[in-house]
């Protein structure tokens, strides 16, 4: 099994929170992620995003359900934000992001673009 970093974890769990109906427990949480990660670890990448106040969570019984707390695109928007503004070649960056996307990503990229005021080429 590989090992993801923690950072990509906690991206995965905050996504799975987004795309679920209601609060979800953490073994449910589990099931909904790829490479089936420790229950331990879901676990304590969930108490820290609580910490962070990422997510909220109910009790349960004697488990916590959990939800996400915040809007996930303008969280992504941020961390994406961030890494540019500290990138020595932010344009670089931006390039090799595109060149990245696939069709379906660039096409909806294109539309955004169209619809926002100013001279996007």
């Amino acid at each position: 099994m590989t090992r993801r970093p923690l950072g990509q974890l906690e991206a995965e769990v905050l996504a799975a929170l987004a795309a679920a109906d209601g609060p979800v427990s953490t073994a449910e949480l589990r099931s909904r992620l790829a490479g089936a990660p420790a229950y331990t670890t879901v676990n304590t990448i969930l108490f820290r995003l609580h910490d962070k106040r990422l997510v909220t969570r109910v009790r349960a019984g004697r488990h916590y359900l959990y939800r996400l707390a915040v809007d996930e695109a303008r969280l992504v928007a941020d961390r994406m934000h961030s890494h540019l503004r500290f990138a020595s070649d932010p344009a670089g960056v931006l390039s090799q992001f595109v060149r990245t996307l696939s069709p379906q990503e660039e096409t909806t990229l294109r539309e955004i673009l169209a619809e926002q005021p100013g001279d996007h080429g």
